[in-house]
């Protein structure tokens, strides 16, 4: 990874390409983001640097995240996410990173946290078919159906696809594009959807396929 952001789902709109064609975008606010860390091989085994990202109240920060601003001498941040670089000997502590890290172009991942959706179905969660609705199904349609066989294995195999929590999880959308970048504005216009609602936190970075 060569360089990382942490930013803001605005929401979805279109923008039209030298052709004329129109592009779905996904609007991310990105940054200015702080370097709050660096972690060095020597320190910590491995390189990285922690970014911080949004002002929150000093009132709101515990004792810990308080004397871990002070010593890099910046303001509380209310998120912080780190990012493995093959690089940091350009990055300090106190720097402040924006969107033009990223030109239109570029190939990026977007890790967020889906929409959650509650308790769900099979068919809803995990995209099954309904049973028959004829011939004594009765009032079961939308219904896991068979759990197994009786008696061997006697048990429900681990990974059955069953109901249960929906969405609110870490997803990771990879090779997507820069289609934008409003570096004034730090807005970065993203082709395709992101996960997560509007207002969601998401982390952009190089693609790891590109």
């Amino acid at each position: 990874m060569q360089k990382g952001i942490i930013g803001k789902k605005l929401g979805m709109t279109q923008l039209f390409d030298e052709n004329g064609k129109v592009v779905p975008v996904t609007v991310i606010e990105a940054g200015p983001c702080t370097v709050v860390q660096k972690k060095t091989v020597e320190s910590d085994g491995y390189q990285a640097v922690q970014l911080g990202f949004g002002d929150v109240s000093a009132k709101k920060v515990n004792k810990p995240a308080k004397g871990h601003f002070a010593k890099a001498d910046v303001a509380p941040k209310k998120t912080l996410r780190e990012f493995r670089l093959e690089d940091i000997s350009a990055v300090n502590v106190g720097d402040i990173l924006k969107a033009d890290v990223f030109a239109a172009g570029d190939r990026i991942d977007v890790v967020g946290v889906s929409k959650g959706k509650g308790y769900a179905g099979t068919i809803k969660r995990w995209n099954g078919h309904r049973l028959r609705e004829s011939h004594g199904t009765g009032p079961v349609a939308r219904h896991a159906g068979s759990m197994g066989s009786c008696s061997t294995p006697s048990r429900v195999f681990k990974g059955k696809k069953l109901p249960g929590h929906l969405g609110a999880e870490r997803v990771t959308i990879q090779n997507l594009t820069v289609v934008k970048v409003d570096a004034e504005n730090n807005l970065i216009a993203i082709k395709g959807a992101v996960p997560g609602p509007k207002g969601a936190v998401v982390c952009i970075s190089d693609s790891v396929k590109a």
